[in-house]
């Protein structure tokens, strides 16, 4: 038996590919061809349908890397074709085995109606079926040559990844542009064999429907004339009738197939032919629902329905009916598929809001579900917000990827960190790209891990990245397999639909609390520092615009700035997509991010200083602005006062040894002659912070060469080997007087650092500015401090996330590099240790014990600096970078919370009138205001959203410098909330409680 199976899938492997699919097309003429260039950039529309270019034919090279060429295709359907169907078929110079990463192509009529787009797998166009015969037929070609930067072998260093790089070699040669006759039963037969041979495939040897199918694949191969496919492929396709009309057993596995084609916004490609790739791929979907009746395409990214709506209106009047008609269909409900780990917490709340807002308002469609397929882990905060923006649901798939554990559940409720569950589907077939195949299905079922509890699953179906998305043979397949018996079931669903469904199946499934951590692709907290740094920046002058803005508006009728500010957010939302922020784009990407943020920020800095001149008036009084959510120096949160004068830094005094002492009466700071600090004591308290023996500040350097994916991953095997920087240029006082200056060089690259500690301040502040030449090395700083504790905490969106110090479990040891976002705290009970900074997110922490007369445990924190790999982008990182850093010993969570602030929202001074009282005032510094903005409407109400962020609950009274007649608790998209009772209003006094953690928004009316 298992010799004559092996023959019979030999015998069908064969056949299929040297005579039944090449009988699909079994007759063809050429086409004649032009084409021309583009001289730069891509060119309007109708610019390139007016060109007139130079003859061209197969087997001649064209396209320079990232360059666009309009090619022309004419010629006639023979006479003799009449009553056929004909199809053009214009091969680019595919490689088929890379759909998304090569040369793409947008089929347009002469009078500029898109067609469809030309992919790999998706090279034909339909003419007519059937066509008289002699049609004239005219068609042009918008042809992307984007070269192919993820090569094989992949993750090799190339200058293709930027323009400014890239040559000006042709990348591509034509292949064949012909008309041909498409013969369906040919085709028909090709996706039944196709899909009986997978189905067998995966079957049990000893299972009689593996047999049973064999048998009948046989009789059909047997019924085909291999000199006359054609004329034989019905008789050939009626031997599967009776295999194919089986029915699936009822406790078959059930797939709810959902057209997709998952696109990242920019990735080995830059942001412009995202624009190209969206267009191209909505065009394809758009024709495939009008041949498909069953057919259901979702698309989400609401940018990318933006850039189709702005640059392409052709094809958006196209999806506008395909929405219309309820089978193209918005989800996600987030601006682009951001990266949840390191986004802020304003920031994370505006994906959504700015997100679901384009889509209701474009569509009337209010999303439920979170589609986040490719996302590199989920923050433990972030349940709450997809909860308070009106979503119910989540879908991902990447933690499939994860190297170490297999996470136990494929349909759960994820808590986060104040207790909000939602409803969480991870996709067992493992991919977002399905092509419904019998491997990929089967895997589905097996992989399940619900079974017996739930029985059905989603597959996003569909090329991706450019691909061109679902195919008509994918939906050929799943028509085959709607019902068939040994494979699940297939039925094409809305995601809105599964989710109800599942949801429903399963009304009590496990909990996962905490992060959804990817034991992969961990590098990405650090790779490309200038991106995360801009990202950073931006997201605290965004708050500080909005705040400013509002309250000038209030008090002085100052225009507030909403155009601006709406397109300044959905900017840096953009750039917080999955493969900006992280990093792990090419470098033409990363060059544009970083001057798109230095524009965002300049803007943004007209617009603080406009609204803050405007509240303080004209004048000679010299005013502080405090714009971080807690009072400092005598100066209100949210407001503006007198400056005061303040004490001048003790100025560093020699210390025995080498090296100089910094002492404020609160902090005595020793650093020694290596610029190390080797004592940080808290003279309140009297406790040392630096373990024995030990020294901080100490900068690190490992090699850093992941076995794969470059940009994205650290390997655990990078910390094998350590190079201490302990060498120093110069350690000396600094020009101002009060600092410490330490210089270091190493390699090609140049550190150097000051360290002060200001007056009436229990922090070390540590200014680095790294010359970074360096290629496959991870920099690290650093801080090994005298505590014993089994956990930390790590600030994530509003509010922070425990993580152990220690690797008990496979678990605990896989999260060797983890994310926090302002600061990092640890603590033993009464004492403890922040970390706070200005623009870096990856770090470790890690214990050792000591022996001796020292006896005890050493926690270091390690801040994660800079890295240096050379895919995607070769000159990842290199030249000059600026962090800052302080190091607060003696401070309880509050205290990490509100240096975290003050780190990251400096004090700003000017000279005005009058100081500036703030709009909202909180009583309670464990209640933190993270936004203070008029509403998006235009009304003039003032929205005001805080929470609690030391995770313990809290009773404030929110205080309004305005007169306010009505307060209302509202969702993210500042909608009233229907289950929720307002906050009562005495006066201009808002009463609040809130739950550890807990998120709230507040619309107020003004009187």
């Amino acid at each position: 038996m298992h010799d004559d199976r092996s023959l019979v899938e030999g015998r069908l492997r064969r056949v299929l590919d040297e005579r039944i699919r090449p009988a699909v097309y079994p007759v063809a003429v050429p086409l004649e061809v032009t084409v021309w260039h583009a001289p730069d950039e891509p060119v309007p529309v109708a610019e390139g349908l007016a060109s007139r270019g130079e003859p061209i034919g197969a087997g001649e090279r064209w396209g320079a890397p990232w360059g666009t060429s309009w090619f022309r295709v004419s010629g006639a359907v023979p006479r003799e074709w009449a009553g056929r169907t004909v199809e053009a078929l214009l091969d680019l110079g595919f490689e088929a085995r890379m759909p998304g990463f090569q040369c793409e192509g947008l089929v347009y009529r002469p009078d500029g109606t898109p067609v469809k787009g030309l992919h790999p797998q998706n090279q034909w166009v339909r003419i007519g079926a059937p066509v008289t015969g002699g049609e004239e037929v005219r068609l042009h070609i918008e042809a992307a040559a984007n070269p192919v930067v993820l090569g094989f072998p992949p993750f090799r260093p190339t200058p293709l990844g930027d323009k400014e790089t890239a040559g000006r070699e042709p990348q591509y040669t034509l292949g064949r542009m012909e008309l041909a006759v498409f013969d369906e039963p040919v085709w028909q037969l090709v996706l039944d064999l196709e899909v009986l041979g997978e189905l067998m495939a995966e079957l049990p040897v000893e299972s009689a429907r593996r047999w049973e199918i064999l048998r009948a694949v046989e009789r059909a191969l047997d019924a085909v004339d291999l000199q006359d496919v054609g004329g034989t492929a019905r008789r050939a396709r009626a031997c599967l009738t009776d295999v194919l009309a089986a029915p699936a057993a009822p406790s078959a596995h059930r797939i709810s197939a959902v057209g997709h084609a998952h696109i990242d916004s920019a990735w080995l490609w830059p942001l412009r032919e995202t624009v190209r790739k969206v267009a191209r791929t909505a065009a394809n979907m758009t024709a495939l629902i009008d041949d498909e009746p069953d057919f259901v395409f979702a698309m989400s990214q609401a940018q990318q329905w933006a850039w189709v709506k702005e640059h392409r209106p052709e094809v958006w009047a196209r999806v506008k009916k395909a929405v219309a008609g309820g089978r193209f269909v918005p989800t996600g409900g987030m601006w682009v598929e951001a990266d949840t780990n390191m986004p802020g917490s304003e920031a994370m709340a505006r994906q959504f809001v700015h997100g679901k807002r384009f889509f209701l308002d474009e569509f009337g469609v209010e999303n439920e579900e979170v589609w986040l397929p490719d996302s590199f882990g989920f923050a433990a905060g972030l349940p709450q917000i997809i909860r308070a923006a009106g979503a119910r649901y989540l879908l991902t798939q990447k933690i499939s990827w994860s190297r170490t554990n297999r996470f136990p559940h494929h349909t759960f409720r994820w808590e986060g960190i104040d207790g909000t569950r939602v409803f969480t589907h991870f996709p067992p077939v493992d991919t977002y790209n399905c092509a419904m195949r019998g491997a990929e299905l089967a895997h589905a079922a097996r992989n399940f891990r619900e079974k017996g509890r739930a029985r059905h699953s989603l597959a996003p179906t569909g090329f991706g990245d450019g691909g061109g998305g679902t195919t008509r043979e994918m939906v050929a397949r799943a028509a085959r397999l709607r019902d068939l018996e040994g494979s699940p079931t297939v039925t094409w669903e809305t995601p809105a639909a599964f989710f109800a469904r599942a949801e429903a199946e399963y009304p009590d499934p496990p909990v996962w609390a905490g992060e959804l951590y990817l034991e992969l692709h961990r590098a990405t907290l650090t790779s490309q520092a200038g991106t995360k740094r801009g990202n950073r920046r931006c997201e605290h002058l965004l708050r500080e615009a909005e705040l400013w803005a509002a309250t000038a508006a209030v008090r002085t009728g100052f225009p507030y700035p909403y155009e601006e500010l709406d397109r300044l957010w959905k900017t840096v939302l953009l750039h917080q997509f999955h493969d900006i922020l992280p990093g792990s784009s090419i470098a033409w990407v990363h060059r544009e991010a970083r001057r798109t943020y230095a524009r965002v920020a300049r803007e943004l800095e007209e617009i603080i200083g406009a609204a803050q001149r405007a509240s303080a008036g004209e004048g000679a009084r010299e005013l502080v602005f405090n714009s971080a959510p807690h009072s400092r120096n005598g100066i209100p949160a949210g407001g503006a006062g007198t400056v005061r004068p303040g004490g001048r830094p003790a100025g560093p005094s020699p210390r025995p040894g080498g090296g100089f002492v910094l002492d404020n009466g609160l902090l005595r700071v020793e650093i020694d002659a290596h610029g190390l600090v080797v004592s940080a004591h808290d003279l309140a308290a009297d406790r040392e912070t630096i373990a024995p023996g030990r020294a901080a500040n100490l900068l690190q350097l490992h090699p850093d060469f992941p076995n794969m994916w470059d940009a994205w991953d650290v390997d655990e095997f990078y910390r094998n080997t350590v190079t201490d920087l302990t060498d120093t240029d110069e350690v000396a006082v600094a020009d101002d007087g009060v600092s410490v200056r330490v210089a270091r060089s190493f390699g090609a690259s140049r550190v150097t650092q000051l360290l002060t500690l200001a007056p009436g301040e229990r922090r070390l502040v540590i200014d680095t500015e790294a010359d970074w030449h360096e290629t496959e090395k991870f920099l690290k700083l650093a801080f090994p401090l005298d505590l014993h504790t089994e956990r930390y905490a790590s600030e994530t969106q509003f509010g922070h996330f425990f993580r152990p110090t220690h690797a008990n479990t496979s678990w605990d040891a896989a999260r060797f590099e983890a994310c926090n976002h302002r600061f990092v705290h640890l603590a033993e009970p009464g004492w403890g240790v922040a970390l706070v900074n200005d623009s870096t997110y990856g770090h470790d922490v890690t214990r050792t014990v000591r022996t001796g007369p020292d006896a005890g445990t050493t926690t270091t924190v390690r801040v994660s600096l800079l890295r240096a790999p050379r895919f995607p982008d070769p000159e990842t990182d290199q030249g000059v970078h600026r962090f800052r850093h302080a190091l607060v010993p003696g401070a309880d969570i509050g205290d990490a919370v509100r240096e975290g602030w003050r780190l990251n929202l400096p004090e700003r001074r000017l000279t005005g009138g009058r100081e500036v009282a703030p709009l909202v005032t909180v009583d309670q510094d464990a209640v933190v205001v993270t936004a203070v903005k008029l509403a998006d409407d235009g009304s003039g109400d003032v929205v005001v959203r805080f929470h609690e962020a030391h995770g313990g609950r809290a009773r404030a009274t929110l205080t309004a410098g305005f007169p306010v007649s009505a307060v209302t608790a509202t969702d993210l998209l500042e909608r009233p909330l229907a289950d929720t009772v307002a906050p009562r209003l005495e006066g201009d006094r808002i009463t609040v409680r809130l739950r550890p953690f807990q998120l709230m928004t507040l619309r107020l009316r003004r009187s």
